[in-house]
């Protein structure tokens, strides 16, 4: 048997760190059997999946040294590899399981759903919605589908409660409970699959033999066992990894770490400090060595030596990690070559020297103008704010709704990204003088600069939001409370700016 693992992540933001975590588990347990390992893109989400997303998922793992068998833009024997391309294959399946009696339309509105779990609530039950209390009378579900209701396909699932047994390489048998398990949605109303179907269909027909994911996806291995079961398919082997968390143990999240892979590029860590400091998130050397490289952790890699604690990705330690990779791996003359790549080069200075030109009048002034596009961190203080206008709350406010905004936009571009920051304004009601200089700060440290959004679109999304979130920190920061009523009012100023 040819071992076969994949990675498949969704296109619908940045390259996450936690991606390229799982991605690197799958590689080592396949290369270190012999094996193929495969990149698949799950795209079902149209609204929120990108060209421009799925490109930067290629490029940041073959960055981090990370490359596969078979994928959407090398082929192989499996395609398509996108999701959204598969669609018919998905159907098809669906109606197998629908003629077998093992999955059913399901007309039910979203609020009927919601007075069906208030009520289950209510009773003191499980939440999880079985086929008996979904599926409605012969009459209605004519009379719905004759209306041209819309309706998804749900999978049937056991209606009593008792132990479903899941073996795991690294945790042994798990018991979960089926009554916590729910009629999952197999087929959208719009004709796409939800994850479950799609992730058994696809890992079957692409061969897969074993499947490590992040542990968050322990709940759903019922669904996906009983799937395979009624497919007659053989499961693939399943291996839970540990979440990366937080410093606080937290789950990692980029409100308290920066988690896009491109934000580590553009603050200058090598890709080989990076991967290795993947490599250290629960697994270790047997000699316990820090510092090795991926051919490396090929050769010693036993997936046994993954710890189930949740492993703590802290930047600090990364930071003396890709120190040490600096200092003993290159050359000058490498590490020349290297600063160039990241920022000192020619492209780079094309792009800054219109911004910057009209500000200097010799060449020393320069460097000062220019230190904070090729910056990290900027070494904010509440102080670094006391010339914007706005009160503690709407300072705040501004921010933070700022950050949501630009997260959410893909076009990259200085009058896209000054038509977002217009019209949240507007939404606000916070004049656009008033709301500009906490942005300035939050970006170049100082409102004297070169225009902001000419700023943003140097730097790049994942360094800009970066700092937009660090400037809210070093206010403060947003408690829960607090950040529901700014959700509230940021999703109202979202809608006033339609």
């Amino acid at each position: 048997m040819t071992v076969r693992t994949r990675i498949a992540p969704s296109p619908t933001g940045d390259p996450h760190v936690g991606t390229a975590y799982i991605a690197l588990f799958n590689y080592c347990f396949a290369k270190s059997h012999g094996g193929e390992f495969l990149l698949r893109i799950e795209d079902t989400d149209q609204q929120r999946s990108t060209a421009a997303s799925e490109q930067a998922i290629f490029d940041s793992l073959r960055w981090l040294g990370l490359d596969w068998d078979e994928g959407p833009d090398v082929g192989g024997n499996c395609g398509p590899y996108r999701q959204s391309e598969r669609s018919d294959i998905y159907r098809q399946y669906c109606e197998q399981l629908l003629s077998e009696g093992k999955a059913f339309r399901c007309y039910r509105t979203a609020d009927e759903l919601n007075d069906l779990r208030e009520a289950r609530r209510a009773a003191g039950q499980h939440t999880a919605l079985k086929p008996s209390d979904l599926k409605l009378p012969d009459d209605e579900v004519a009379r719905r589908e004759a209306a041209g209701d819309p309706y998804v396909i749900r999978m049937v699932v056991p209606e009593e409660e008792g132990r479903c047994d899941i073996d795991d390489m690294l945790r042994g048998t798990i018991e979960l409970d089926w009554g916590q398990v729910d009629a999952q949605i197999l087929l959208k109303s719009d004709g796409l699959p939800t994850y479950h179907l799609a992730n058994v269909v696809d890992d079957h027909l692409m061969g897969i033999t074993h499947v490590l994911r992040g542990e968050e996806w322990i709940n759903s291995a019922p669904k996906h066992k009983l799937l395979y079961e009624y497919f007659g398919w053989e499961m693939p082997v399943l291996c839970h990894l540990p979440l990366l968390r937080n410093p606080d143990k937290s789950k990692l999240s980029k409100r308290k770490n920066p988690t896009s892979i491109w934000y580590y590029q553009r603050m200058g860590f090598l890709p080989e400090a990076l991967l290795n400091y993947l490599g250290r998130m629960g697994w270790s050397m047997p000699d316990e060595r820090e510092k090795f490289d991926l051919a490396t952790m090929l050769e010693h890699f036993d997936i046994q030596r993954v710890s189930l604690g949740g492993p703590i990705f802290d930047v600090e330690k990364l930071r003396w990690l890709n120190g040490l990779w600096l200092r003993e791996d290159l050359s000058d003359d490498e590490l020349i070559q290297r600063l160039q790549t990241w920022a000192l080069n020619r492209d780079n200075l094309e792009r800054m020297l219109p911004h910057l030109k009209q500000r200097v009048e010799v060449f020393t002034d320069i460097a000062p103008l220019a230190s904070f596009l090729l910056s990290g961190m900027l070494p904010l203080t509440e102080e670094s704010f006391a010339g914007c206008s706005l009160e503690e709350e709407e300072l705040l406010t501004a921010l933070q709704c700022a950050a949501w905004r630009l997260e959410a936009e893909q076009d990259w571009q200085r009058d896209v990204l000054f038509a977002d920051i217009k019209a949240l304004a507007t939404g606000l009601d916070i004049k656009l003088k008033d709301f500009m200089p906490p942005l300035f700060v939050a970006i170049a440290g100082t409102t004297s600069s070169i225009s902001v959004v000419d700023a943003m679109e140097l730097l790049g999304p994942e360094m800009s939001r970066a700092r937009l979130r660090h400037a809210v920190e070093v206010l403060g920061g947003v408690g829960k409370k607090r950040l529901k009523k700014m959700e509230k009012r940021y999703q109202s100023a979202l809608q006033a700016a339609q």
